[in-house]
């Protein structure tokens, strides 16, 4: 029998997930019980020891040599477009929708990529994107299809040294969460470059070696031109930065009280519809110091999951030392996005799970669900059009109810609601203030930024802010409160995959200290493709192992639910050995399990396997031949 045959699902096993479907294999974990939600948890600092996970920004070795792209030249945006834009208490737009006819298709796209053999022996292609004045660009590529192992790397030609590099498989899951959101529109079908700060942007591709270019589906339909510097910028620009916020603004930097506190604040930019905007968010802790990033802001900020993939966060983003003017050197840049958890207009709630770990030093805010006494002293901390960290200081006047009127305004009223009215008496807030947090003494968030008509020439105008603890009742103590009995499991891992040049095969793990010796020993033979799905590091209710096994002469990775097919394999092919449990997954659907498609490579006798529909299409459309299809292998999960 050969290895492929023996290696496949069998019979046997399939009966097997029946059986444990029809014994409770839905995933419900046992034991759970109701308990009542925890109501305040106090802020928490990510230790030293926390995983950062793995950097996108890449040094282009001196090697590999920068592909000729082709050239797109857009031209200056019309001064028109920007000059009437109103200034608002809310998001702040900083980016307009251009359309570039010359990649709006596929067709047209696959024109500009001029394929070359790439130095790892596949073909690379780029296409540079310029317009004249811009302080940014970030492309909107529609990928549909991209080969498995295809690499997409963003860079400006005047830095063509440092690159941001995602696995193709990483853009086509952000899309798929788009699409799983039901966001079937334009913005659910395309995935937003980092902006680099820059009037220049350029596109590169890089499919493995024996990948067909003519099946790489993608698109640039259009760029969002940003025309406000947002770039961290140098000593000199600090002196006359743009978006410099109002005189009355209070530097952060000069309240040591609040020093936590402000490692938990992050300046947003975010794209919706091919404008870039700017608002404020706060991570916050769980009750049980978890460190999963979860992260507050406004509804009015970002109210769909295409709008959280774009996100790029700014952290520590404020001034060294009280009034300095200058900027922190310890300022930190993520860009990958987040997942859209619960979105609410009935506070003006939004709540997110950050695809980056936060940088090192960063703080888990407290809060504090339960219901405000009024006249609380109250702390604001907040990026006003996109400056460096503020702070405002004030009171809860009163409660009310707020409705919006249109797009951009609201109105409030009476003296009870879903809404908390402070009346600041140091600070005001300002447009790219949104979202941010509202800290009770300022310690505890209880309230996130609606908006209002406070300012400089207005002090004792009201801000308003959604109650934090309506939110938490409504959804976020699912997130928030432990809801996992002691005895069940965790909490879920990634699991990462790693595309292997020299074996043509790919490698799967979900121990960091493997991942970062591929990353750091290995990364001229292992192309890092980043998360692909969670599953548990232990033992649980209702969860079934996924096993890891090696062939020792070959050199490659099986993995595999089945007992069945584990012991056949190590009583019948004296080069495979068994390494262990690699993970614990589900051996049915439910709990909100995906299936894992395992793919079976005639021409290589490995595997290969995906959550991914884009990628299962692929294979199927374009690989057929080489790739047969075995149907499902286990159950995971997509997120945490």
């Amino acid at each position: 029998m050969k290895p492929g045959a023996m290696w496949r699902l069998t019979a046997a096993w399939g009966a097997a997930l029946a059986l444990l479907a029809g014994c409770g294999g839905s995933g419900t974990e046992v034991g759970a019980q109701a308990a009542a939600p925890v109501l305040k948890v106090d802020g928490w600092a990510q230790p030293a020891s926390a995983d950062q996970g793995v950097s996108n920004i890449k040094s282009r070795s001196a090697l590999a040599a920068t592909p000729e792209p082709s050239r797109i030249r857009l031209g200056a945006l019309e001064a028109s477009k920007t000059a009437a834009l109103a200034e608002v208490n809310g998001r702040r737009l900083v980016g307009l929708s251009r359309d570039v006819s010359a990649t709006q298709t596929t067709a047209q796209t696959a024109q500009q990529l001029q394929w070359k053999p790439s130095a790892s022996g596949g073909q690379v292609a780029a296409i540079s994107f310029s317009a004249d004045g811009a302080h940014g660009l970030r492309l909107g590529v529609v990928a549909r299809m991209l080969p498995p192992g295809t690499v997409l790397r963003v860079y400006s030609q005047a830095h063509a040294g440092t690159v941001f590099q995602i696995s193709g498989q990483e853009v086509l899951q952000r899309i798929e969460r788009n699409a799983q959101a039901g966001d079937t529109t334009l913005d659910g079908r395309t995935w937003w470059t980092p902006d680099v700060g820059s009037d220049e942007v350029t596109l590169e591709v890089e499919v493995p070696p024996g990948a067909a270019t003519d099946t790489v589906d993608l698109s640039v339909p259009r760029v969002s031109h940003i025309f406000e510097n947002l770039a961290i910028p140098t000593q000199d620009e600090l002196s006359a930065k743009i978006n410099e916020s109002e005189s009355c603004q209070l530097d952060a930097s000069c309240y040591e009280a609040y020093a936590s506190q402000r490692n938990a604040v992050a300046r947003m930019i975010f794209t919706s519809d091919g404008g870039t905007y700017v608002c404020t968010g706060t991570l916050l802790n769980d009750s049980r110091a978890s460190g999963t990033p979860y992260f507050l802001t406004a509804n009015h900020c970002i109210s769909k999951q295409a709008e959280a993939s774009s996100l790029q966060t700014d952290w520590f983003y404020r001034a060294p030392v009280c009034n300095s003017r200058t900027l922190s050197s310890t300022t930190t840049k993520r860009v990958n996005g987040a997942a859209l958890l619960y979105a609410s207009a009935s506070t003006d709630t939004s709540f997110l799970q950050l695809n980056d770990a936060p940088p090192a030093g960063a703080y888990f805010a407290g809060w504090d669900a339960g219901t405000q006494p009024l006249a609380s002293a109250v702390v604001g901390l907040h990026h006003p059009k996109g400056d460096l960290l503020k702070a405002s200081f004030g009171s809860v006047s009163s409660l009310t109810s707020c409705a919006a009127t249109s797009g951009t305004q609201f109105q409030c009223s009476g003296s009870s609601g879903n809404y908390y009215r402070v009346t600041w008496t140091e600070g005001t807030t300002e447009g790219g203030s949104s979202g941010s947090s509202l800290f009770r003494n300022g310690t505890h968030v209880i309230g996130t930024l609606y908006g209002g008509g406070s300012s400089c020439a207005a002090p004792s105008t009201p801000d308003y802010y959604g109650r934090f603890d309506i939110a938490y009742n409504n959804a976020l103590k699912n997130w928030l409160s432990a809801a996992t009995p002691p005895t069940g499991p965790t909490g879920r891992v990634p699991v990462y995959r790693f595309y292997n040049i020299a074996g043509v095969e790919h490698f799967y793990t979900s121990n960091v200290a493997e991942r970062d010796l591929l990353l750091n020993q290995y990364a001229s033979n292992f192309v890092y493709e980043g998360p692909i799905f969670y599953a548990y590091p232990n033992e649980g209710a209702n969860l079934f192992p996924v096993y890891r096994m090696v062939d020792l002469v070959r050199k490659m990775h099986l993995y595999t639910a089945n007992p069945v097919e584990r012991d056949a394999l190590r009583n019948t092919v004296p080069s495979v050995a068994l390494e262990g449990t690699a993970w614990w997954g589900q051996a049915a659907p439910g709990n909100g399990a995906v299936p894992v498609y395992r793919f079976f490579n005639r021409g290589t006798q490995t595997y290969f396997y995906t959550t991914s529909a884009a990628e299962r299409s692929y294979l199927n459309a374009n690989l057929s031949q080489q790739y047969l299809e075995e149907g499902i292998g286990f159950y995971v999960w997509a997120d945490k």
